[in-house]
């Protein structure tokens, strides 16, 4: 499954793999706070927007390299795509909310 190479695996890899990450990245930093709490926090201190995004897109990094390495460039492209509208609402989010 992770062998093929097209736009739209790609744009789904890209979607899912920062949703995932950001799990866990709740589970290992924010677990004894529940979810509006942390939401409360990024929304008074728009610096934790910041520091959730980035290691949440760090899976789509990791992602992205694989699969331009191998030469599935459809899917990095779709992987890539998806990062920046990812990268792009986290900015939007912080400086324009």
């Amino acid at each position: 499954m992770l062998k093929k190479d097209n736009l739209k695996f790609g744009l789904l890899l890209g979607f899912l793999a920062p949703l995932i990450s950001m799990v866990i990245y709740y589970f290992v930093r924010f677990s004894q706070f529940s979810v509006s709490d942390v939401l409360g926090l990024m929304a008074r201190e728009k610096n934790q927007i910041t520091a959730i995004t980035i290691p949440c897109l760090l899976l789509n990094i990791v992602l992205f390299t694989i699969y331009v390495n191998t030469h599935r460039d459809q899917t990095a492209k779709g992987i890539f795509t998806v990062t920046l509208v990812y990268a792009i609402g986290a900015l939007l989010l912080k400086f324009l909310i």
